[in-house]
């Protein structure tokens, strides 16, 4: 484990290798149900990770047989849901870890097998891109308990798929599995187990690390330019004028191909 990036909770692990920052959920015997200190804890992580040069890329994955199950009910027990909201208790820390996930200035691969509900797909959503395995099963099940969401599956699941099959997933709270996922849009590969997963990940972040991170960290920002749903002579005119001075090791890397 580095020392950098030990965990302040035990609910989570690191490991930083090659430039690969992996954290993951670690409470197995719960399926890795979000709890909120795992969420504070992501947060901070990925925060620090994007303004370290030693970083490249970050995993989130879970330890186990589970991505996460989503929320952990027993924490909500002693929470009154009001109008479907499960509260702060919850939602400023899921803030925090998706609106992190989501800034860093490095990618964030999410690792899902096993299990993917509600909270734990939001979060995954959240996420540059999803490898999963064929049998993994996802849901939205936020109709099912009588929930409304709060952390983005409204707006990052039909960015995803479209609409009129988010409203189907979302509506009718069902079970689907991995290989259906990448049909849909959701993963953007299944592959047949655990074994063959890891294969992909590694090979995936492996081959963003060997890249130039400032030119990376650009693509990023401007593929999030593009979700903000600008016009696209808006868009276009702001992926010509913005500037990203960090990128410096061009010419390096060109001379390589000399």
């Amino acid at each position: 484990m580095s020392e950098c990036y030990q965990s302040v909770t035990d609910k989570l692990l690191t490991r930083l290798d090659s430039g690969i920052l992996t954290i993951s959920f670690n409470r197995p015997d719960a399926m890795n149900a979000l709890h909120p200190e795992m969420l504070e804890g992501v947060a901070a992580l990925v925060n620090r990770a994007s303004g370290d040069e030693a970083v490249s890329v970050i995993v989130l994955q879970g330890e186990g047989r589970a991505f996460s199950a989503g929320v952990d009910l027993k924490v909500l027990q002693d929470i009154e849901p009001a109008y479907g909201r499960i509260g702060d208790v919850f939602d400023a820390p899921a803030r925090q870890a998706y609106s992190a996930i989501r800034s860093a200035w490095v990618p964030v691969i999410a690792r899902v097998q096993g299990a993917c509900f509600t909270g734990a797909l939001e979060l995954a959503l959240h996420c540059d891109f999803i490898f999963t395995t064929d049998a993994t099963k996802f849901g939205d099940t936020h109709t099912k308990f009588g929930l409304r969401p709060t952390w983005g599956m409204s707006q990052t699941l039909p960015q995803a798929i479209g609409v009129r099959k988010a409203k189907e997933l979302s509506y009718s709270a069902r079970v689907f599995r991995g290989d259906e996922a990448e049909r849909l849009g959701i993963a953007n590969r299944s592959v047949a187990g655990d074994a063959e997963l890891d294969d992909l990940v590694t090979r995936r972040a492996a081959e963003i690390a060997g890249n130039s991170r400032a030119a990376v960290a650009a693509m990023k920002d401007l593929y999030n330019m593009h979700q903000e749903g600008l016009a696209i002579e808006e868009a276009l005119i702001k992926e010509r004028d913005t500037e990203y001075i960090d990128i410096l090791d061009t010419a390096e890397r060109l001379a390589e191909f000399r």
